[in-house]
């Protein structure tokens, strides 16, 4: 019986070639994005390509109480989501003193309260059924605080403590929960932060979004709980615990600043 899955921030990089994996194997998408058109171009791709069923649905998921609109539609279709994968997220560069707080509450918003919302929400179900997978995607910013991009990286941190606790909540329940971790990524994630110009990606070979969707998938399969992609993240991932904190903040902040 093929799997549904629901997946946030789906019309572009990481989001979009998740799409793209599970309809391959077979299974039904669920999408949501804000953008109608790009939605639309892309359920037509993958139902004619992989021959699946798709389903948009466009929303904002920065605004209040949307993840409870979300689940209702799709209660009231009768679609049953077996994946949840939430990966809709975003940032923004700058000192904090400097940034937009009506930007850092919608990110806030998107990156912590509807990912919650929508876990919960879906977690219930799957925990009647016995059986389910959620895969939250958090970054290797989870790791340390962020100079530069200070609430982004708290809401990573955010996003990878709850992800590890309710996995271990549910762990003998039939249902596995995993944090994605990737690291700066060639999604188009860096233009919409304004962070072209940090040290972390300006001339740097970063890997694609398919390359970190495939290891994703592949890791909530294997029910991993927390899945770093690439060996050097993993690596300084695993280090900032041997690294008085007041270095490794300052160590982020001078990989953070802008080439000069």
């Amino acid at each position: 019986m093929s799997k549904t899955a629901l997946i946030t921030g789906a019309s572009s990089g990481i989001g979009l070639e998740l799409a793209k994996i599970h309809a391959k194997k077979g299974g039904n998408v669920v999408l949501i994005a804000r953008n109608e058109e790009k939605l639309n171009l892309i359920k037509q791709e993958i139902e004619t390509q992989y021959g699946v069923r798709v389903y948009i649905m466009v929303k904002d998921l920065s605004v209040e109480n949307v993840a409870i609109d979300v689940y209702e539609q799709l209660k009231n279709k009768h679609i049953q989501i077996d994946y949840l994968i939430n990966n809709a997220g975003f940032g923004d560069y700058g000192m904090f003193f400097e940034t937009d707080w009506e930007k850092e509450h919608k990110m806030i918003n998107l990156n912590i309260t509807t990912l919650t919302h929508l876990t919960k929400l879906f977690l219930k179900d799957m925990l009647v059924r016995g059986n389910g997978k959620i895969m939250n995607v958090a970054s290797t910013a989870s790791f340390q605080p962020g100079p530069g991009m200070a609430v982004y990286y708290a809401t990573k941190a955010y996003v990878l403590h709850f992800t590890e606790a309710i996995a271990n909540e549910v762990a003998d329940k039939g249902i596995t929960i995993t944090a994605l971790c990737p690291g700066a990524t060639k999604s188009g994630f860096q233009e919409r932060a304004n962070m072209q110009e940090s040290k972390l990606v300006k001339g740097k070979k970063l890997p694609t979004s398919k390359q970190v969707a495939l290891y994703g998938y592949d890791a909530m399969l294997k029910g991993k709980t927390v899945a770093i992609e690439g060996f050097m993240n993993k690596v300084l991932a695993t280090s900032v615990r041997f690294i008085p904190r007041d270095l490794t903040v300052k160590i982020t902040r001078f990989i953070q600043d802008k080439r000069k």
